[in-house]
């Protein structure tokens, strides 16, 4: 029996005779697990021989009238559907930079029974700051859904564990990016390449050190950083 097919079946069990009902004339989930498959296989990033990096993050969009027929089920669907890509990405020697995350969306251009994938290659991002820190700092770099505070001197992002900010992205050095900021009334920022291997893109400019703003955007490797500052209430 073939992967498909025993998706198939499970999402049987797992959610009776209903959803064949609900999903009669519209997207059939087999349909997505497949498309799934082939973003992968599209996607597919050589690292070495014998390891492709593959995308992580999938947003799946459908019309209205779909996902309103998906929604009693989406918590379901998106549980199997991610073991079936994990296991497709075994069989295939892919490996994925980061959690496998499955998200279904609403496209208005989309008719009844039809449906795209969007996906992105999403490192896995980790430190050691405390939700306190995050929430008292001035300045914030955001990365994939995860935030960090930036306090004086400042903050060392990289590959390697001695970077304060860790991302499992292979484009990244192990120190790539040091954002330091003024240690007074002002709070400026700035982005500094450490000498890394690929550079970084600051607002889609290559550059080695610059003043950075709110919004600015970091690139480095795959992964696009953003930077907030906090606008402390002056009491005006």
């Amino acid at each position: 029996m073939g992967g498909l097919q025993r998706f198939e079946n499970k999402l049987e069990q797992v959610i009776s005779g209903a959803f064949a009902r609900a999903f009669r004339s519209a997207v059939q989930p087999v349909e997505i697990a497949a498309a799934l498959q082939r973003e992968c296989d599209n996607n597919a990033q050589i690292l070495s021989r014998d390891r492709r990096i593959v995308p992580n993050s999938f947003h799946v969009e459908l019309a209205q009238t779909d996902l309103d027929r998906l929604s009693p089920y989406d918590t379901a669907l998106a549980e199997e559907m991610t073991h079936q890509v994990k296991d497709h990405a075994d069989q295939q020697g892919y490996v994925f930079p980061g959690p496998v995350r499955i998200a279904f969306e609403v496209a208005e251009d989309l008719t009844t029974g039809r449906f795209r994938i969007r996906s992105t290659a999403e490192a896995k991002v980790s430190s050691n700051a405390t939700h306190t820190q995050v929430r008292r700092a001035r300045a914030l770099l955001e990365v994939n859904g995860t935030r960090h505070p930036i306090n004086p001197p400042g903050l060392v992002v990289g590959r390697g564990t001695e970077a304060d900010v860790r991302i499992n992205d292979p484009g990244v050095s192990r120190r790539h990016v040091e954002f330091e900021v003024a240690d007074g009334d002002d709070g400026r920022v700035t982005a500094r390449d450490l000498g890394s291997t690929n550079g970084m893109l600051v607002d889609g400019h290559r550059i080695t050190h610059t003043a950075v703003r709110d919004g600015s955007t970091v690139k480095i490797g795959n992964t696009t950083m953003t930077v907030r500052v906090v606008e402390e209430d002056a009491g005006v």
